[in-house]
């Protein structure tokens, strides 16, 4: 079982590396963004453990370049970022798990075994609807090659109207996949925010990707409009 280290801390990351090895692992340090994208890159491991905080290229940019480069390895973010948003982050990104510091280290071990029991996973393949693409790793949606700015709402409207392209869906359950299952305000958000996105991915092409179907709910075109 191999694991790359990534952390600028060396103390830490010697103890780690000993903690690991003796615990049959085979282990390899890197302490700085860079190193860490070509080890990972050059090299074969069954995980990563990558710090957020590093010089030459920090955690987000490394774990964005490896899953944009296809490079599918389960990566186990150590950090002392312990904000909702700084995981957010990092899971949109590709990240497989996230443990803060301090933290327990025989519950590094259990979540490494884990990640490596799994394998890494198939990741999204891009979503397409004649030219309109929605790339999930890299969170981009293009038409015709353009490259369209969502918001993050609209950009998971989008993306779920695309899982359900060709279907009707509801109102309640745009809600409950998009929103919250708990959502208890106005559910005619769901109509403004398909006007948003019909503005930014229909209007400037002339399409109609989204329908509108009387009395149900929406559809998105499998054409694309």
């Amino acid at each position: 079982m191999r694991v790359l280290i990534v952390d600028d801390e060396r103390p830490l990351a010697e103890t780690i590396r000993r903690g690991l090895t003796d615990e049959g692992f085979v282990v390899e340090v890197a302490h700085n963004g860079q190193d860490a994208l070509w080890a990972a890159t050059e090299k074969r491991f069954d995980a990563v453990v990558l710090d957020i905080m590093l010089p030459r290229g920090n955690g987000y940019q490394v774990l964005a370049e490896l899953r944009r480069r296809e490079i599918w390895t389960p990566v186990l973010m150590l950090t002392a970022k312990d904000g909702d948003y700084d995981q957010t982050d990092a899971f949109d990104l590709g990240a497989d798990d996230y443990l803060t510091k301090p933290f327990s280290f025989i519950v590094l071990v259990a979540r490494l075994r884990a990640l490596i029991r799994r394998g890494a996973p198939e990741r999204p393949v891009v979503l397409a609807c004649g030219d309109l693409t929605l790339d999930p790793v890299r969170r981009r949606v293009e038409r015709a090659g353009n490259e369209i700015s969502l918001t993050p709402r609209e950009y998971g409207l989008l993306e779920f109207l695309m899982q359900h392209k060709g279907d009707v869906v509801t109102k309640s359950e745009i809600l409950e996949g998009v929103w919250d299952p708990a959502f208890d305000g106005d559910p005619n958000v769901v109509e403004v925010y398909i006007r948003y996105l019909r503005r930014k991915i229909d209007a400037p092409f002339e399409r109609r990707a989204i329908e509108t179907v009387r009395g149900m709910g929406y559809r998105l075109s499998t054409t694309g409009g």
